[in-house]
């Protein structure tokens, strides 16, 4: 085992912020999961990312405080979101140790890890692989990860601490794109080696037609994509809600043209269904109640603008030519490259999986895929679909909360973050794990605060910092 200095400068985070207080450590854990490239520990080929030792330090953090015990475990009763992701890690455990033995050689995969491979290669008998261990920890992680920021977001100012929290996150995934392009443009890729340095294949110096692929602090375009696509629903929502919208409206729009300039397909795909989804947002807002001026505005002056945009590169006739360029290498052409027709391949042979094996899959971990929904039913199958679709229809339902409150907008936000993620998931998902921030978005639109009563109050628009609360119990 290796410890890498970032992993000491976690441990120190995690003793400074667990000092400091429990609102100060689930921010810093927020922010920690930007960090998609880093390692903090090497254990031979795998790697633990910061965010997943930090999560030590958060549990730390709720078991110091009695009175959150109760809402920890209080989210593992039956019907609660909680209890349906704990049976799909349970599942998938069972799933990843024994299906590989019971179906040995029954089909053909495509195990994780061969990415780099030529598909000729990397296509193997059915079997365990080192991966079922990985992927099992690592949805562990996002079941500890999930029931943690619940428990933490019972509370009002814990709840506070997790929006601070991902609008920070936002804020620095911006900041580590500009620092990839700016650091590629003039030749100093190595002055982010210090967040690069985990065991995976990195494509930091690739690019398309001259343009560098924006990875920002992840190890690849596409992952860099599908993350901010999950910042832009959150951020887009709160400031469409207004809520803090002096960062999250320029937040929302620089984390957009950083998904369409990032050079990757699943993001340029992707994108248009999150602005569908933010559109049918404002729409609903402006339709019932006081609705706010943001979501009327873009409920009238979205159509005007798409047609006007329109216009202007049909017109234009080098404009026109730019933008072709563009969308056809990233995706018109890329149907006939020998990356897509791999991932392709890749899905075939997961969904014969999933055939092959009566519908139970191959074990979690066990098969790569290049969709969310070929990895969840060639890996572990229609009980992990079930148990997958009981959680998200559990967790990302209508809340609680009365409606044009605080809570209620951050739920609403969290929503549509993790509709954005699913968004990008389908298109280039390779495993069950849909990541920290996924668990993150999802257990705040999940959780029940106690000061949930608070809320009651008419809407307030906030367009100050100053105006912030407008609600008396979220400072």
């Amino acid at each position: 085992m290796g410890v890498e200095p970032i992993g000491i400068f976690t441990i120190a985070l995690g003793l400074y912020c667990l000092a400091l207080g429990q609102d100060a450590t689930i921010k810093a854990f927020v922010a920690l999961t930007l960090l998609g490239a880093a390692a903090a520990f090497v254990l031979g080929s795998s790697s633990v990312q910061p965010a997943h030792l930090f999560l030590l330090f958060v549990a730390l953090s709720v078991l110091r405080g009695r009175r959150q015990t109760g809402p920890l475990f209080d989210g593992l009763h039956f019907g609660r979101p909680g209890f349906w992701l704990a049976c799909l890690v349970l599942y998938g455990g069972l799933s990843a140790y024994f299906l590989p033995r019971l179906f040995a050689d029954a089909t053909t995969i495509v195990p994780l890890g061969i990415a780099e491979q030529p598909l000729t290669s990397g296509v193997v008998s059915l079997g365990p692989v080192s991966s079922n261990l990985t992927q099992t920890v690592y949805l562990v992680a996002d079941l500890v990860c999930f029931l943690l920021v619940t428990t933490v977001a019972s509370t009002a100012r814990g709840f506070r601490a997790i929006v601070i929290g991902l609008i920070v996150y936002a804020a620095l995934n911006v900041v580590f794109a500009l620092l990839d392009v700016v650091t590629g443009a003039i030749g100093a890729q190595d002055m982010l080696q210090f967040i690069r340095n985990a065991q995976y294949t990195f494509h930091d110096n690739d690019k398309v037609n001259g343009m560098k692929r924006i990875v920002g602090s992840w190890p690849e375009a596409s992952a860099f994509a599908g993350t901010t696509l999950g910042a832009f629903g959150f951020t887009a929502t709160l400031w469409l809600c207004q809520r803090h919208s002096r960062w999250t409206g320029p937040l929302a729009v620089i984390s957009l043209a950083l998904i369409v300039l990032s050079t990757s397909s699943a993001g340029l795909i992707a994108a248009p269904v999150c602005l569908l989804i933010f559109y049918f947002t404002a729409v609903l807002r402006s339709g019932v109640g006081s609705g706010t001026g943001n979501s009327a505005a873009v409920t009238v002056l979205a159509p005007f603008v798409v047609l006007l945009v329109g216009l202007i590169v049909v017109l234009q006739q080098d404009i026109f030519n730019t933008v072709h360029d563009y969308i056809d290498v990233l995706v018109l052409s890329k149907s006939t490259s020998s990356s897509a027709i791999d991932r392709g391949s890749w899905n075939t042979f997961g969904l014969q999986n999933f055939f092959d094996t009566y519908g139970l899959g191959v074990g979690l971990g066990t098969a790569r895929t290049s969709s969310f929904p070929v990895a969840v039913l060639s890996n572990v199958g229609v009980p992990g679909a079930l148990f997958f679709l009981l959680f998200a229809l559990t967790a990302l339902g209508p809340g609680r909360a009365p409606a044009r409150s605080f809570v209620a907008d951050v739920q609403l936000a969290a929503r549509n973050g993790c509709l954005c993620l699913l968004a990008g998931a389908l298109v280039v998902g390779p495993t069950v794990d849909l990541g920290l921030l996924f668990f993150i978005l999802a257990g705040l639109a999940a959780s029940r605060p106690d000061a949930i009563a608070e809320a009651t109050a008419p809407f307030i628009p906030l367009r100050h910092q100053s105006d912030l609360p407008a609600l008396r119990g979220w400072s």
